[in-house]
This record gives structure tokens, sequence and C-alpha cells, in this order.
């Protein structure tokens, strides 16, 4: 797995490549082979074409490929420096498709500070004779997809746009299994936030919204790609190819959906904990008054006989003290039964 992250070196090849193939009639042609060797045996009549894997390739690198199939620069320059919304670009006859990959990150508890999801990028150029797949971050290798084409040739046989294909269903089948893991984060989250013995930090849930913005970002833009690889006017898409975009992109719509609805849950969670934040205020408060209230009764008395007058009621009186003290027991009690029944305390 380290090598095939890495990349291996292929003679006559940069470094950055982690595979390299030739396919003829839906079968890879066995040996390796170097790059002046591949393009003088590709020949897209004869059902013969190439496929070159790549991870985190420098510019030097890339540019030695860029130079052998004619890569627009402006594709390859976005193909180095990663960091592109999902798009699809078509530069003469050949296409420059963006994916975003997601990685859904283990947790045992969503908490200000948790990572749930990671991104990554997945580049694919697809021309005459030729499928180059640039990977960035943690986009997974493409040795599970390559070993899935191959075992399929009649699929294989379409050409790059059949690895074209399998690259974008791979990504849009890992949205769909992030989705599926991330639904079981909001409802867990949704059950302690309308819980009312475990009120949740509404940090947790601002995180939460964090992360799905995160892969909101990386799945929206795709459907008008996908859209567009579902027509039949591009270069080197086939028709049946075109059948098959048609399932991804309807896979993708799925977990379009399903994003707007988390999107919509999380909303309403961080609203009902702000008002549950400022209910529980409001009833703090009112027991607060409600104990000002019980207070202000002894007080009040015990300040009035506590002022220097000679002449005061029963200030002589042998039952003046138990008297003031039952005034005050009676009067707390009748002040503490009204806020009990006005459910103040």
């Amino acid at each position: 797995m380290v090598a095939q992250q890495r990349g291996e070196e292929h003679t006559g090849l940069p470094s950055a490549v982690v595979d390299c193939a030739l396919y003829e009639d839906g079968h890879r042609i066995p040996g390796q082979v170097s790059l002046d060797t591949i393009m003088q045996r590709i020949d897209p009549q004869a059902g013969r074409f190439a496929w070159i894997g790549l991870y985190e390739p420098t510019a030097e690198q890339l540019q030695e490929v860029a130079d052998a199939f004619g890569l627009h620069p402006l594709a390859v320059e976005d193909a180095v420096h990663a960091h592109q919304r999902p798009k699809l670009e078509r530069y003469d006859d050949i296409l420059f498709l963006v994916l975003k990959t997601i990685v859904y990150i283990d947790h045992e508890k969503i908490t200000e500070t948790s990572e749930i999801v990671d991104t990554g990028e997945v580049m694919v150029f697809a021309g005459p004779g030729f499928a180059i797949t640039v990977r960035h971050g943690s986009a997974p290798p493409m040795d599970g997809v390559r070993r899935a084409l191959q075992e399929d040739p009649q699929q294989l046989r379409c050409g790059p746009a059949a690895v074209l294909h399998a690259v974008a269903d791979m990504v849009v089948d890992r949205y769909m299994n992030v989705a599926d893991a991330f639904a079981s984060d909001v409802d867990v989250l949704e059950a302690e936030v309308f819980s009312p013995d475990t009120p949740v930090d509404a940090g947790r849930i601002y995180q939460l919204k964090r992360e799905l913005l995160e892969f909101k970002r990386a799945v929206m833009p795709l459907s008008g790609a996908l859209q567009r690889l579902s027509d039949t006017t591009l270069p080197h898409i086939p028709p049946q190819v075109s059948a098959y975009f048609r399932d991804v992109a309807d896979h993708h719509q799925r977990v379009r959906e399903q994003i707007l609805s988390f999107d919509e849950l999380i909303t309403g969670m961080l609203s009902a904990s702000i008002a549950q934040l400022g209910v529980q205020q409001n009833a703090d408060m009112r027991r607060i008054s409600a104990w000002a209230a019980l207070v202000a009764v002894p007080t009040m008395l015990v300040g009035v006989y506590g002022m220097n007058f000679e002449y005061m009621p029963e200030l002589r009186s042998p039952y003046g003290y138990p008297a003031v003290l039952t005034v005050i027991a009676v009067a707390c009690t009748a002040v503490y039964r009204a806020l009990r029944r006005n459910k103040w305390l």
C-alpha cells in the first residue's frame, strides 16, 4: 500500500507514477512500458489505449506527461496545485474532470473540534487513446478501480470513457457511504438536543454544521459535470457509457438531497438549542427572582425593627420577638406557596 500511495518507478516515467498500462480490446497488455513506448503503441482506432495513474506529482513530473500527450497548460496547472472545485472542462478533444473525494473519520463523540470528513482530489484526463488519473491528499488509490475494470473487458473496451466513468462512480459511491455515516451523527446529536437529561453545547452542533459544509462543497458542484457527461455529444463518450453516467448522476442526486436534509435538520437543531438555552435562562431568572422575593419578606420586617426608634409596637413586649418570627414564617410560607402555584419554583 505504501508503494501504491507514493508511487512506483517505471522505466522512462516520472517517479510519481503509481501504475501504467496499455489496454487492447478490453485486456491489459502484460509488462511495463516507457513513455515513448506508450506514445508509439496507443491506437484509438485499434482499441488500444494507455492508463497512467499518478499520485501528487510535481510540476516537472506532470509536465513530462503533459508534453507527451498534449495536455492543456491550464489543466496541468490545476492538476498540480489541486484545491479545485469539482468541474468538467474540455480542451479540444481532451476532457478534464476534477472530483473531490470524501473520507469519513471515525470518532466516538462529536466535540467542538471533531473532524468528521476529510477531502482529497482526483483529476482525470481523457483523450484519444489515453486516460491519466492524478490523485491528491486523502483520495483513495485507484488499484481497486483498475482491478474492477480489468475484470470487465466489455466495459474496458469503451476506452478512456470507461476509466472516466469508473473513477466518477467510485467517488460518488463513497459519497453515499459517507452520507449514511453522517446520518448516524445527525441522529445521535438530534436525540441529545431534544433530550431533557442531556443538554447539548451549541458548539458541537455548529462543528457538525461546519463539517457538513465541507461535505457539501465537495458534492454539490459535481452535478453539472455529471449532467454534461451524460450527454453523448462530448468526445470519447460513447452512448453506452453515457447511460452509465446517468446512473452515477442519479446516485449523486440522492446524496445531494441527503445533504440538503442534513443541513435543514442541523439548522433546526441549532435553533432549538439556542431556544432551549433562552428558556433555561428565563427559568433560572424566575427562580432567582422567586428566592429574592422570599428573602425580601424577612429582610423588610427585620429592617423595620432594626431602626433606632424608642416607641415601636411590641418593642418591650415579652412576646414581640416570637410574634415577629411567626409573622416572617407565615409571610414566607404564603409567598412560597404562591410561587410554587405559579411554577416559579
